[in-house]
Order: C-alpha cells, then structure tokens, then sequence
C-alpha cells in the first residue's frame, strides 16, 4: 500500500535512540518506520533535519477567567497557533472550579472556547479551589473515569489555595478514584506576611514580587506538599520548580521511596530576579510565580534535569497583554506588584529555548530533548505511546527540526495574544520548520499553512504512576 506521507532521509529521534530511517505516515498514524518504504502521495524532503515526535506541553493557561477586570492574552485560537509553530502538538490547559457551577458544567464551557478553534491537539487538567464532599465524592471520581485524569491544588493565591486539610482530602479521592494531582508550592502565609511588610514601606514595585516570593516559601511548600502525599500514599507533580533547595526536598522525597515528578520551566533557565528590577514598570513583563531566582538556581535546574529529578519541562504559559488596562498594566497593576497579573507567555518559545539552551549547548542529547519536551509527558499524563513517540501506531504528531537555524526570539514574529516576549532577543540555534498533526501538514518554513483549525479534544487514561 502506498503512504499518504514519506518522510525522507531525516535524523529520526525517538525517546530512546536516534535513527536513519524514513517515516510512512497512513490514515492519521505513523504506519512504518524503514528505508524504501515506496510511493506516496506526497514526500517530505528532511535531509540534514532532525524529525522528533510533537511536543507535548503539559501546563498551559488559556482563556481562564481571572476576575478584578483581567483578561488572558490568549483564547484558544491564539494560544494553539502559537504552540504549534513552536513545535507542540498537544497542550494541556487548566479547566479552573468555578463557584455555583458544577465542574462538569465548566468542562462544557471550555470545551465550547476550544471546539473548532485549536490548532493543535487539546487535553483538559482540573484545578480544584472549593474541594467540597459533592466534587471528590461524586462529581470528581465520574470525570476521573471520563478520562480527566488530572487535578491541580494550590498552596498560595487567596481564592485559589487549600488548607493542608482540603489538600489531604484531595489527594485522597485522587488516590482512590486513580488520578493525579500536581501541586503548585508557594507558602501563601508566609508570602502574605512579607507582602504586608513591603506594603507598609512603600516597597510596590515589580522587583518586590519576587523579593516577597523568596526560594524558602517554595522550599518548605514543597516539602510539605510531598509530606501529605507520603500521608495519602499519592503519587503527586510538583510543578514550575525554580531551585536547588525545592528540588533538593523533591530528591529527599524520592529517597523516601515517594513517587514524585518533577517539572521545570524556560523562565528559570533564562530570567533571574534581576529582569523585575528594571527603571519604570517594564519589570511587570516578568512576574510569574514562582518567580525567577538567580544563577545558581539556573544552574541547579539544569542540574536537576540531567539527574533526571525534573522531568518534565513545561512552559506554564499565562499571557497577558502589558500595555492594556486589562493586562499587566491593569489600573491596580500600576500601583503596586501586588496586583499585576501572574504570568508570562511562552508555549511558542519552549522547545526552541530547551533546543538551544540544551542540544545545540551540548547540555542534552537528542533523544533527553524528544523525553524532555513530549515523551515525559505523554508517559506521565495517560497519552503514551498514543503521543510522545515515534513508533508504528502512534499519531503522526511530527516535527521536522532544522539544528542550524539560528534566530533571534522576536514579539514580531511570535503568534501568541501577547504584545511582548519575556525573550525578546535571546538568539536561538535549532528551530521547527515543518509540523505534521495527525498526518496533515500544519506548518511549513516555520509558518502556518493549513487552512483551519484541526485540533483535536483528546481524552486520556490514568497515569501509570497511579495504577502502579
């Protein structure tokens, strides 16, 4: 039989091994992996390009409501353009609670801002604020197995944060009903305290997001955070890790014998605390939490990703407009950190910047990179070997790679809702050039190129680390 695509003469990485084979694509799916495979309908010349599975990016915000006036930079449409041309395939945004609506009732929501608006594929985690005996004993075991396998809890943010008591319940019917909860680890008491004393001084500029959001409060979250998990006997996520000392406790845990995934972030490769403390408000370009530390912390992330300690590297995309009173530059925003909205953009950036800083440095190998930006995720989240993979059966979710390529990270040529890049100018070696969603190509020279939005809602199944 013949192929709908060949993929020929290309360096093909799979998350195991690099090979020098051609891919024939068929009906959606990588149907064989060989040399001569025959005719197709249409042959993709990857002569000197590296061709990697689709990147998976495994914490993405998009149109997520915020409140007090603020609106994200992204919808989906936006959002999902940007990932692909940035060589993701899949994303996984948060599908946030809401007060007087079921959980269900919002998942309808967002499946109605998604459905013919992606551009690449879609896959949906929970974020639990109000863990009320109704969710984790009816409504949250029932999406469970609808194949929402994923919840996310937070430590820090008022309206958002549980109490030790709610996260222990959470974790627990995760543990029962098999899913996975990932952790965002900031100590909101302490980060509130140091907050109040900075406000009382006056202190209200950017650089003080970070300087009120210090390496201790993720450090002892973290810590307590694997300390309730080991209570439940849950496998948990702990996500955006930023520092030594917070990977350090994620390394004690394991020796304990926890199962515990750990996920980094571009931002605490590339920025330091430094980038907040700029003349004027431009620092507000950078506030995310955690924030930015320093260059030790840079070094201790890669050190925790070759170790094998983080293991996923996600973009925690949350963009927002800067120069727009709904944005980072909201009325209060202007006033004081305390208001200006968390988050930066950069699916589009991710495995660019991980190409780059990694492979092209001579930090990663190829095969690191393919587990690092898709496989890991796959594996963690219930989508392999359906996704993060080349193999015969998998989805033709491919990215063809040019190694050296090198370009300057520009706003202007980036395609998310945001009117700026935390990377604005950082030159980057290695880049997508073709990308291929289920067996369509989608991109090409690093452009779009299909005529609509063909993404696809993709149910997943419970992670091998809670069925183990």
């Amino acid at each position: 039989m013949s192929f709908d695509i060949v993929i020929r003469n290309g360096t093909v990485v799979t998350s195991t091994e690099e090979l020098t084979c051609d891919i024939g694509i068929r009906d959606g799916l990588i149907a064989e992996l060989g040399t001569d495979l025959g005719p197709a309908t249409r042959d993709i010349d990857a002569t000197g390009l590296i061709v990697v599975p689709g990147g998976i990016d495994s914490h993405v915000h998009i149109a997520q409501p915020q409140g007090g006036g603020v609106v994200m930079a992204d919808d989906f449409a936006s959002g999902t353009l940007s990932a692909i041309c940035g060589g993701t395939t899949t994303v996984m945004p948060f599908c946030l609670q809401e007060e007087d609506k079921t959980m269900r009732e919002v998942l309808t929501e967002y499946h109605a801002k998604a459905e013919g608006q992606s551009w690449c594929n879609v896959s949906f985690h929970l974020i639990v604020i109000d863990p009320t005996p109704q969710l984790l004993g009816q409504e949250l075991p029932a999406l469970i197995e609808d194949g929402y396998t994923s919840f996310k809890v937070f430590m820090t943010y008022e309206g958002l944060r549980l109490n030790d008591l709610e996260i222990l319940q959470t974790m627990d019917c995760a543990r029962e009903s098999g899913a996975l909860v990932m952790v965002h680890c900031e100590n909101e008491d302490a980060i509130r305290f140091l907050v109040d004393k900075h406000l009382a001084k006056g202190n209200v500029s950017p650089k003080f997001h970070a300087v009120t959001r210090p390496i201790p409060a993720e450090r002892e979250a973290t810590h307590r955070a694997l300390t309730l998990s080991e209570i439940v006997e849950v496998p948990v996520v702990i996500v955006h890790v930023s520092n030594g000392p917070a990977i350090d406790e994620i390394r004690r845990g394991r020796d304990r014998g926890d199962t515990v995934i750990g996920e980094t972030c571009p931002q605490y490769l590339l920025l330091t605390a430094d980038d907040l403390d700029t003349e004027g408000w431009d620092g507000a370009k950078f506030v995310c939490s955690p924030p930015p530390r320093d260059a030790e912390s840079q070094v201790a992330c890669w050190e925790g990703i070759k170790d094998g300690t983080l293991e996923l590297f996600s973009s925690d995309h949350c963009p927002f407009v800067f120069e727009s009173e709904t944005g980072k530059l909201n009325p209060a925003g202007k006033k004081s950190f305390k208001h200006i909205p968390n988050g930066i953009p950069g699916v589009e950036t991710r495995l660019p910047i991980l190409f780059s800083e990694g492979v092209s440095k001579g930090r990663l190998s190829l095969t690191e990179f393919v587990r690092l930006g898709s496989t890991n995720h796959a594996r963690t989240y219930g989508l392999y070997p359906q996704k993060g993979e080349i193999a015969p059966g998998s989805d033709a979710d491919i990215v063809l790679w040019d190694p050296s390529l090198t370009v300057p990270i520009s706003q202007d040529k980036l395609h998310h809702g945001s009117d700026y890049t935390p990377y604005e100018g950082v030159e980057i070696t290695g880049w997508p050039v073709t990308v291929i969603l289920g067996g369509d190509v989608v991109v090409e020279g690093g452009e779009p190129v299909a005529a609509a939005p063909s993404g696809q809602y993709v149910a997943r199944e419970r992670s091998p680390y809670t069925r183990a």
